[in-house]
């Protein structure tokens, strides 16, 4: 019996999400493959946002997107060079200092962040289901990192700085005029973060990979972790909308994990899995809050939009 169309489109929306949160949680992996062949964290950000920006532009001029009037061109202008910018920046030399797994996880804290800020700056109130997925956060990242045997206190540090700077991002974006769409947002945020990284390099210099493995890392980065992950996940939050998208995208973790396991031997300890666990709970508990009406971090783009 053939599917409905909302059927198959709601189901291809579902496989877009998870080959986006695939490339996504494949990401750190190649990065850390990429560092141990020397490349450093600012060359591959630049190569990253560079291929990103343009892989973008053709989606937007594809289906002759509109750039958003003066006032919502500026906040996407200074969310590349400001937050996406910094956040990466944190991420990827977190990922110097301590495990891609432990990295993932810790950027997963950001909707309870978002929750907490909400309430702290916006004064929006938390229910009891937010207040719980916060308690559920706050155990998972205790446990998440433990001793940080395989990470450094200042990668862990890196790691929190990271997930705060996308939570700052992401209620700044929820608050950007009704015509900035997804693709023309994603364009200009990484455009203006390859500036950064290009004014960064004219001054300090590029350092490219000299191996053939390095070249596989930052490839991998690139064309898996930035320009598939994207364009997959834009189809599947065309798809799903904010809220299914960001609950479905909750796989990332859970690739890095896995992969970091196969492919960098990384430990996963029983009381890792336990507090990644609670974060991934305590996101689908926010995630469900948002679809039930409520504000907070659902309504935003999943975490890999800015990893």
């Amino acid at each position: 019996m053939p599917l409905d169309p909302s059927r198959r489109r709601t189901l291809a929306g579902i496989a877009f999400v998870a080959a986006s949160a695939l490339g996504y949680g494949a990401m750190p992996v190649f990065a850390r493959l990429a560092y141990r062949e020397g490349v450093e964290p600012r060359s591959l950000l630049l190569l990253r946002f560079s291929m990103a920006a343009a892989v973008t532009w053709a989606i937007f001029a594809l289906r002759r997107g509109r750039l958003p009037a003066r006032r919502g061109l500026l906040t996407l202008v200074g969310m590349g060079a400001i937050g996406y910018a910094g956040q990466s920046f944190c991420y990827f030399t977190a990922l110097t200092l301590a495990s891609a797994g432990l990295v993932a996880l810790l950027l997963y804290l950001y909707p309870a962040l978002v929750a907490l800020l909400s309430w702290l700056v916006l004064r929006h109130p938390l229910g009891r289901v937010q207040l719980g997925a916060l308690a559920m956060a706050l155990l998972g990242s205790l446990l998440t990192i433990g001793r940080a045997g395989d990470g450094s206190a200042l990668g862990v540090a890196f790691g929190l700085g990271a997930a705060l700077i996308y939570s700052v991002y992401i209620l700044v974006g929820a608050g950007l005029p009704a015509d900035v769409t997804p693709v023309a947002s994603t364009a200009v945020v990484t455009s203006a973060a390859a500036a950064v990284y290009a004014l960064q390099a004219a001054v300090g210099g590029v350092q490219l990979p000299v191996t053939a493995a390095g070249w596989l890392g930052v490839g991998g980065v690139v064309l898996l972790g930035t320009v598939m992950a994207i364009a997959c996940f834009l189809a599947g939050l065309e798809r799903l909308g904010a809220v299914r998208t960001s609950v479905y995208s909750t796989l990332e973790p859970v690739f890095t994990l896995a992969l970091s396991a196969a492919l960098l031997d990384e430990a996963l300890t029983p009381l890792r899995l336990l507090g990644g666990a609670l974060i991934l709970g305590a996101v689908l508990l926010l995630a469900r809050a948002g679809a039930a009406g409520a504000d907070g971090p659902a309504d935003a783009p999943a975490a890999g939009a800015a990893a």
